[in-house]
């Protein structure tokens, strides 16, 4: 293996993926601090009393302009890189409708021609390729037809700035730059993705279902024919297909041909692309050390463990074969924009190409506008059957089409999540719901903040707001009315987890004065402004969080002066999961964690694998492969909008747990039965469910308050347990196993588990001294015991790289590698089967960690993907509008907005999150908008300035107000919000405007020019 420079080796724990040694230094970490030679964290400003942090951990970083984002770092910011840094700039197509046919360069002159020049055919002939996620074509052949506008046909990497800003400039906005030959038409082809799920309930919504998909199967095409879906035949006791269908036809038919006492509406609605607005430019900052063969990568990403993964996989098959992956992941502002998308391995090529020099890649606006993924647009037809004298909702059909653009990325996923969203807070006792993700030349739309729910939820707001109209009842009491309540079913016959509040919500909406007094309001505000009418609007939702595949992996630490460390696979995209997750130790440990690392990838003090497809796997497979306890069905989960205050609390609390448990616990009993006849433990009775944190302090039945650094000293002194490392696994519902802790088996949440118990010296002995009785001595950092096998993830890369590990790895070392299990190619594994628990070494204090075998796993069954979705987090929103009669001008003077979102692990957070949602809601409803082909943004002349985002006035910035329900216990987990909170608004806006206006709109956004055509 090439040899590193001692002073970044040191700090680097390595993984072998895919041939290659991969090292990740995560932000936060002693890794990326010394290459940067800054420390960028915080510890947490906690006050103990009140639980609340004053700022978030990487706060004063992004304050004073620390190089927290990757576009901000150049080659001079790394002390171990060449200080000269190279630029790149790619050529796009503009035309996805005829052959292309090469570049010209002609208008360059003869000194600012590029370095390098990089094609197809370089790639082709050096073996650089996309993986398979990411389609074809990573820069296209002459002679093709480009599968998308602003399709990448040439990089152009230039040594020196100047040059290369001239070049760009003079290159930019031209149309004769890239040439073009016989037209073709667009490519035409298959959908990326279609889906079908079909209910029927049963008499009562507490009944077994007749036919749904969670009891038997969604349905699925039996064939595609002119590019479009072929069902199977509905039969009534034939194949689940055919038997769905079967009832899918029932459910149309009856609303063709309703009961004289139904109101049946159909409505189309229309949303539209947009563009996910980062203010962090996509970008990479990539360094091929030829002489040492070591790939260095700068990069923003919500899933390192992916870009790890993908950059391995791309070079072992090319010629240029390195032999080390070094990647930084470093902070980002995500929300979908950055998750899954290809700007890392653009940045890749150019190191490949760059003659031996860094090259950065970053785009300007127009070339975000261009390139980044999009929010899909959809095209949903609804038809839905309610009872006029009950209004009870009685049938629900659905027919979505998204707009998936030239490459797949989540388009499948997109779809079927809006499907499965449709019903939003309302019961439907039957429905048959369909969505289709269709291939178009459009840029590629990804996971965009709401992915799908907010396409599909804002319009069933939009028509259930129009039937509670058309009926006669008042809006809020037509939804209470349909509410989907606790222990019913959802439109895939899945319960959703524990108690929906969705009602609760909307009474507290019902009582409020804006919409008790809207009439009179509305009275009052039209007399005092002729020419302007006022409405207000509601709407009411509940987003899942999660995929079905969430996974996680959680290390908590405490030292022997009681300070916390916690290690998390989990990254922060700008929702605050740093300080979120910081916050959540505070729980069982009483303080927060103050040495904090995230972005891990590599865990060899937790040494699992995953294999195989968690969505798609069979029961058998899976029962095959849980017989090992190092096995799960995924590894790490990329980070989301909304998918840290749950998934990634539950790992962080469980480690902390089970330290509380197995040492704070009983070192407090320990302490508190010093003295004479057990001294002042012993009139009382101790019980560990009566524990407390206050102050800071721990405390039980009357017990002395304890500080945690007297508890610390005490659980290290008597070897309990002070360190754990757990992995949870989550397919809506959490995973669990039996683990022998001690003299007894603890069924936990979760399937992999290793702890580290305290070690108390023999005087004159070193402070790495193992605890008596532990296996395989006392290694050093850096060196493995000779019990420690690694193994990596998801394929033999989501372990990929630097484990906070502050290893003093010797210069020459080579990673361990393992024997392949079958149909795994190049995965380093060993199975632990019927073996010894295994010792690894801790990050920083030098704990040894014993990994504890779970004896029984399970897993929930296969069958339970089908549900789609059983956790929910509800919000309410009431808008006050007001419409100009003569320019259609819609002001929004004020909104209101109650969720119920768990307890919650950080306040101010949750009232950022709240506040920038909602502000996004409100562009999707009135302002956003992107022209799908040729004259939107992937001819390369989209920029703010043709692009509206919602100003601070455009908000109510000064008058909005939100509120959260109380949780029903202190017991109540965090639930996901970061998505939900943009999702009402839009709906509430657009009835405001049918209640000021009398007129009802279906195409998104509500632009003035629509209001004074439909007033005309």
């Amino acid at each position: 293996m090439a040899k590193l420079d001692p002073s970044r080796r040191r700090f680097l724990k390595a993984s072998s993926i895919a041939g290659l040694t991969a090292y990740i230094a995560p932000f936060g970490s002693s890794a990326y601090a010394a290459l940067f030679e800054q420390e960028l964290l915080s510890p947490v400003p906690w006050d103990e009393h009140t639980g609340l942090a004053s700022f978030r951990v990487d706060g004063p970083a992004k304050v004073r302009g620390g190089k927290i984002f990757a576009l901000d770092v150049r080659a001079r910011d790394l002390p171990h890189w060449p200080q000269q840094q190279s630029h790149a700039l790619i050529l796009r197509a503009t035309r996805a409708d005829a052959l292309y046919k090469g570049f010209d360069l002609s208008r360059l002159e003869p000194d600012l021609k590029p370095d390098r020049i990089v094609t197809a055919a370089d790639l082709e002939r050096d073996g650089v390729a996309f993986t398979e996620y990411y389609g074809e074509d990573m820069l296209l052949p002459e002679g093709k037809t480009p599968a998308y506008l602003g399709h990448a046909v040439a990089i152009l990497i230039f040594h020196d700035f100047a040059r290369f800003r001239m070049a760009k400039d003079a290159l930019k906005f031209q149309n004769d730059v890239l040439r073009y030959g016989e037209h073709t038409g667009p490519l035409q082809r298959d959908p990326w993705g279609t889906f079908r799920f079909v209910r029927v309930g049963g008499e009562t919504p507490f009944d077994e279902d007749v036919f749904s998909s969670l009891k038997d199967a969604p349905v699925f095409p039996s064939q595609m024919r002119k590019r479009l879906p072929v069902w199977p035949d509905g039969k009534a006791h034939g194949e689940l297909g055919e038997e769905g269908m079967f009832h899918a036809k029932q459910i149309r038919a009856r609303l063709e041909d309703p009961p004289e006492d139904w109101l049946v509406l159909n409505r189309s609605y229309q949303t539209q692309s947009i563009d996910t607005a980062a203010m962090e430019l996509d970008s990479a900052n990539c360094w091929f050390d030829e002489k040492s063969r070591v790939m260095h990568m700068v990069v923003p990403t919500q899933s390192p463990s992916e870009v790890a993964a993908t950059a391995a996989s791309m070079l072992a098959k090319s010629v240029f074969q390195p032999d080390t992956l070094i990647l930084h992941p470093c902070y980002t502002v995500g929300y979908g924009s950055k998750d899954h998308f290809n700007m890392p391995f653009y940045g890749l090529v150019c190191a490949l190409y760059g003659q031996g020099r860094p090259v950065r890649i970053a785009n300007d606006r127009y070339e975000q506008f261009q390139t980044s993924l999009k929010r899909h647009a959809f095209h949903i037809d609804y038809r839905i059957g309610v009872d006029r004298s009950t209004g009870k909702i009685q049938s629900f059909v659905a027919d979505m089409t998204a707009d998936g653009g030239g490459r797949c990325n989540f388009s499948p996923s997109v779809v079927m999540v809006g499907a499965t969203a449709a019903q939003s807070v309302y019961y439907i006792p039957q429905s048959d719901l369909t969505a289709r993700a269709d291939a178009s030349r459009a840029i590629d739309a990804g996971s965009a903040r709401g992915y799908g729910t907010l396409q599909s939820m804002a319009a069933t707001e939009m028509l259930v707001d129009e039937a509670a109209v058309k009926l006669g009842f008042d809006p809020i009491e037509f939804r209470l009315r349909n509410a989907f309540k606790t222990g019913m079913k959802n439109t895939q016959g899945a319960i959703p987890a524990g108690a929906l509040r969705a009602d609760e919500v909307m009474e507290k909406a019902r009582q409020h004065p804006i919409w008790q007094e809207r009439q009179r309001r509305k009275q009052d505000y039209e007399a005092q402004h002729p020419g302007r009418l006022y409405g207000v609007g509601f709407a009411c939702v509940q987003k899942d969080f999660g995929t079905g595949a969430e996974s996680s992996i959680a290390k908590v630490e405490i030292t022997p002066e009681g300070k916390v460390l916690l290690r998390h696979t989990g990254t922060e995209i700008g929702t605050g999961t740093v300080t979120s997750q910081a916050l959540a130790c505070a729980q069982w440990l009483g303080s927060p964690a103050t040495d904090v690392g995230f972005a891990l990838t590599d865990w060899p003090d937790l040494p699992i694998y995953s294999s195989g497809d968690p969505y798609t796997m069979s029961q058998e497979d899976q029962d095959r492969l849980a017989a090992d306890p190092a096995w799960t069905p995924a590894y790490a989960s990329p980070a989301s909008a909304s998918n840290s205050a749950y998934y990634y609390t539950h790992t962080t609390r469980e480690a902390c747990r089970l330290i509380f448990t197995h040492g704070l616990w009983p070192a407090a009993v320990s302490i508190w039965s010093e003295g004479i006849g057990s001294g002042q433990a012993a009139p009382y009775v101790l019980r560990r469910e009566d524990a407390r944190w206050t102050a800071g302090r721990l405390t039980a039945a009357g017990m002395q308050p304890l500080a945690l650094a007297q508890l610390a000293a005490r659980a290290h002194e008597m070897g309990l347990v002070v360190g754990a490392v757990v992995h949870a696994f989550n397919r809506w519902q959490w995973a669990e196993a039996d683990f022998p802790i001690g003299d007894a088996a603890e069924r936990l949440p979760l399937d992999a588990l290793a702890l580290a118990y305290g070690q108390a010296p023999e005087p004159g002995a070193g402070a790495s001294a193992a605890r008596p009785g532990a296996q395989g001595g006392g290694a050093g950092a850096g060196e493995q015991s000779p019990n420690t096998r690694q193994m990596t993830g998801q394929g033999g890369a989501d372990a990929a790289g630097g484990n906070d590990s502050g290893s003093m790895a010797k210069e020459g070392d080579e990673t361990p590698t393992s024997p392949n299990p079958p149909g795994q190619p190049g995965l380093p594994y060993v199975s632990n089967t019927g073996v010894d628990p295994l010792i690894a070494t801790s990050s920083r204090t030098g704990l040894l960690y014993q990994v504890i075998p779970r004896s029984k796993v399970y897993y929930p069954p296969v069958q339970r993907n089908n549900a789609s979705v059983t956790y929910y987090t509800a919000m309410a929103t009431l808008a006050e509008v007001s419409v100009d009669r003569g320019s259609g001008k819609v002001e929004l003077l004020n909104h209101h907005s109650i969720i119920e979102c768990g307890n919650l692990l950080s306040p101010q957070l949750v009232s950022g999150q709240i506040e920038g949602g909602i502000a996004m809601g409100i562009g999707h409803a009135l302002y956003e908008h992107l022209p799908l082909y040729e004259d939107g943004p992937g001819n390369g002349s989209w920029n703010f300035n043709r692009y509206h985002l919602p100003r601070a006035t455009e908000v109510a910035l000064w008058t909005q107000t939100a509120e959260v329900l109380p949780p029903l216990s202190d017991t109540d987990p965090p639930k996901g919000m970061a998505e939900v909170v943009m999702i009402p608004i839009v709906g509430a806006i657009v009835n405001g405007i049918a209640h000021a206006s009398g007129l009802r709109f279906y195409s998104l956004p509500v632009t003035a020019e629509q209001i004074q055509e439909a007033m005309e």
